[in-house]
């Protein structure tokens, strides 16, 4: 059988298997050619317990086991040493060298420089003593003739202690870092040394952590994989791992101790975040023989406990501080094939390796398991963990958003705690944009839930302030530069650093409120002057023509991003009402990433804003064309003599439902929103529910929606009804728009009564400068009519029209819809 005893930082694994002859050979496993390498065999059966080879694979070292304490005594070999620790040129095999016989345990691990570095001349070896201390050797090599290449120094290798005292140790070989644990006290103290291509290293954090450290017998985590060791000290050592992420993420792992035999404790130690969530979990069938330690997991942005046959916990490394990141999994959903026992490591992101049986998996979370999942919950917490995890991990996959986007719609009673519809925008979005800039993901919102109040049954967790880790390192990039921003943010009160809709909100609900708002539903962008030459500066003619600039960027941009027809018939209008809320929220954003990214420069913070507020508008309308072709709906629905199909009674609510959130998150909506969904409604809905969402503020009344039923209807009692209804509930502004469209003598005099109103307070307190002119004479003599048109006609001549553009509303109009009227009040007829 093989046996995985080392990863390599370059992927390969290094193994040993038995031969015919019981001799032990050390083989090497490309992953990424797929080709075996032989490195050395001994003649012996040996118990290999760490074995490491160099980047050049000139010099391998090995750590074994010679006998057994009983093997010693029988054979009368007290004075041979219990283990052996060899260095071996390898090109070609030649001398072999004795680094330590000891009685105690030691392991070895060669420094790796940084990919594509040229051959070097020197090598570095860590040796981790089970005594407590770790060292580094520093080996010179020469090449001789026919490339042959031996170990330059004859003598003692020179050597340098790393650390000192330590009770747990852990090698990142991916990024040559050595995590290790020193006893302080009552408490314990991590520390971390940074390994350089330069061959220097040195100290670069320091952390407290509340473990508790008495009796603790050693524990080392990747240097070498030997289960029948691990197994010895596993009872007496610390079960706690160490993981980062991309993001600058540093966890601390711990499986502690519980009094209570049907309880396992675990706790995480989010030190970007200053804080620690400790985890007890009731099980649910307790077999004392099967239950040993929680083994822990690196899936990159996800840290995973596991119980084997009891639970299988994923905590968002970057976001621990809502629950709602959190997946909890039992039963079937926890089981993890090939994974049934706890003997668990975690050598390289996303790549778990069984101790017991010596192989190494690769380990990920399945797009398929996790939607079932999603899609059989029952609970708000399990759905609201696997939609953020589907999003988050998956990121942009199409398909995936098409599958969530079908459960939203089937499921939008479902979900009592959370809005689905404002989780997958926000969440979405998140995941869109925050890879673009460093340090953005501590500014945009990932989440529309300001709390979380949700539990996990069987499970309690305790949150628990932390002391910052100490960092010490000068113009050092990548992961120490992300984790000291990190670290910066929570100094910084991180919740506040998230954009927050409430500024814009207030903004917007004092645009709405003000008369200027009605003048724009009705203006084009020349007229501003009209209404905001006496205004409040915010509301200035270079204000609004700031605002609906950045609007109309925003529509500009999402036009380059699909050039194809649209299924949906959205940004077709101008809608003005949409657009200011655009532009607001472009600036209120640009103004907030501008306060805490001044170094990413103005054009590129406008590219991000832009980026944002159209991605958001996008993804709307990918959920309405989800939805349009999941019920098979045409592209125009503005057909009113037909009565709405199952399918757009379906569409309709759930665009209500998007609506809705919209609202919740002061949310722009696409031009035609709107429109689309009162269309819906008229076809959909009877005339008394129609009209409580329109007085309900469900249902918005458009230009577009009301001029086109005002001109295809015709005037029978149930349109002439329905006609009037939305006529009546009409703004001022909109009203003198669409009137004109209904050829209708109720319509004649409304348009009749608002002319009148107009003019006589466009004259105000004016009094008449000349005589009033002989009017030609009318039909029917009514001297207060007459009295009325004279005066309504002198206004006129002085200049004041409010229906310049509808040239058969004058007075004359006014005069003969009053007299028509008056005759069918008396029951004359008027010829």
């Amino acid at each position: 059988a093989l046996y995985v005893v080392n990863v390599e930082r370059n992927g390969k694994i290094i193994y040993t298997w038995k031969g015919n002859q019981r001799n032990t050979h050390i083989g090497l496993y490309d992953l990424q050619t797929k080709q075996n390498e032989h490195l050395y065999m001994f003649e012996r059966d040996l118990r290999i317990i760490s074995c490491s080879v160099n980047n050049e694979r000139t010099l391998l070292a090995v750590s074994f086991r010679q006998y057994t304490e009983e093997e010693r005594v029988s054979r009368l070999l007290q004075s041979v040493s219990k283990y052996l620790t060899l260095l071996i040129e390898i090109h070609p095999i030649n001398n072999v060298r004795v680094l330590k016989a000891v009685d105690s345990c030691v392991r070895v691990q060669f420094l790796h420089p940084v990919e594509g570095r040229s051959t070097s001349t020197e090598s570095h070896l860590l040796l981790v003593s089970e005594d407590k201390y770790i060292e580094q050797f520093d080996i010179h090599v020469i090449a001789e003739e026919e490339n042959k290449v031996v170990i330059q120094n004859s003598g003692q290798l020179p050597r340098a202690r790393v650390a000192d005292d330590l009770i747990w140790a852990q090698w990142d070989m991916m990024e040559q870092r050595l995590f290790y644990i020193v006893p302080k006290e009552s408490r314990s103290t991590l520390k971390c040394v940074q390994f350089y291509p330069d061959e220097n290293f040195n100290s670069i954090l320091e952390s407290h952590l509340d473990i508790p450290v008495n009796d603790t017998q050693m524990k080392l985590v990747n240097f070498g994989y030997d289960y029948r060791q691990d197994e010895d000290v596993t009872s007496k050592s610390l079960n706690l791992q160490v993981f980062t992420s991309k993001a600058g993420g540093l966890c601390v792992c711990c499986s502690l101790p519980s009094d209570i035999p049907d309880e396992i404790t675990y706790s995480i130690h989010f030190l970007h975040k200053g804080y620690n969530k400790t985890f007890t979990v009731s099980l649910e069938r307790t077999e004392s023989h099967q239950l040993k330690e929680v083994a822990f997991m690196n899936l990159d942005y996800y840290v995973a406990a596991y119980l084997p046959g009891q639970f299988l916990h994923l905590l968002n490394i970057q976001h621990p501080d809502l629950l709602c990141y959190s997946l909890f999994l039992t039963g079937e959903d926890a089981r993890i094939e090939m994974l049934q026992n706890c003997s668990i490591r975690s050598p390289l992101m996303s790549t778990v390796l069984d101790c017991h049986v010596g192989s190494m998996y690769a380990v990920s979370i399945s797009d398929s398991a996790l939607l079932q999942f999603l899609q059989n919950s029952k609970q708000d917490s399990e759905r609201l963990a696997a939609l953020h995890c589907a999003l988050l991990y998956f990121r942009h996959t199409e398909d995936l958003e098409m599958q969530i986007i079908w459960w939203i719609s089937e499921n939008l009673s479902t979900c009592h705690s959370f809005d689905s519809i404002q989780e997958f925008i926000i969440a979405s979005l998140y995941c869109r944009m925050c890879p673009e800039t460093h340090n953005l993901d501590k500014l945009l919102p990932y989440t529309s839930l300001l709390d979380w109040t949700g539990i996990i049954p069987g499970v309690t967790c305790e949150t628990d302030i932390i002391s910052l880790p100490v960092l010490e390192f000068q113009n050092s990039k990548g992961f120490w530069e992300k984790l000291n921003s990190n670290l910066e943010s929570v100094k910084y009160a991180e919740p506040h650093l998230h954009y927050h809709n409430n500024v814009l909100r207030r903004e917007w609900r004092n645009l709405s409120e003000e008369s200027i708002l009605i003048g724009l539903l009705f203006c084009s962008f020349g007229d501003f002057h009209l209404f905001t030459n006496q205004r409040e500066e915010r509301t200035t003619t270079a204000y609004l023509r700031n605002i609906f600039e950045n609007a109309k960027k925003v529509l500009s941009h999402l036009d380059t991003w699909d050039s194809e027809e649209r299924l949906v018939p959205l940004f077709q209008e101008e809608d003005y009402q949409q657009q200011l809320l655009m532009g607001l929220m472009v600036a209120q954003l640009k103004d907030h990433l501008m306060r805490h990214l001044q170094y990413v420069g103005k054009k590129k913070i406008d590219q991000i804003v832009l980026d944002y507020v159209a991605n958001l508008l996008n993804l709307v309308h990918r959920i309405m064309k989800e939805v349009w072709r999941r019920y098979h709906l045409h592209s125009c629905i503005f057909c009113f003599d037909e009565r709405g199909s199952a399918g757009e009674f379906a569409v309709f609510h759930i665009m209500s439902r998007i609506l809705e959130a919209a609202n919740g998150m002061c949310m722009p909506l696409p031009p035609g929103f709107h429109t689309l969904h009162l269309g819906l409604g008229v076809r959909c809905l009877p005339l008394h529910t129609l009209l409580h969402y329109i007085d309900n503020g469900v249902l918005h009344l458009t230009e577009t929606c009301v001029r086109k039923l005002l001109k295809d209807l015709d005037n029978t009692e149930k349109n002439e009804k329905l006609k009037f209804s939305i006529v009546m509930r009409l703004p001022e502004a909109l009203g003198q728009k669409v009137h004109q469209f209904w050829n209708h003598p109720i319509n004649a005099n409304f348009i009749a009564r608002n002319y009148v109103k107009l003019l006589l307070e466009k004259l105000g307190n004016r009094q008449c400068s000349r005589p009033i002119p002989e009017r030609v004479p009318v039909p029917i003599e009514f001297l207060p009519l007459n009295y009325l048109t004279n005066m309504l006609a002198e206004i006129e001549n002085q200049g004041v029209h409010p229906y310049e553009k509808q040239d058969h509303v004058n007075v004359r109009f006014v005069e003969e819809t009053a007299l028509k009227h008056t005759m069918t009040l008396l029951g004359l007829k008027y010829s």
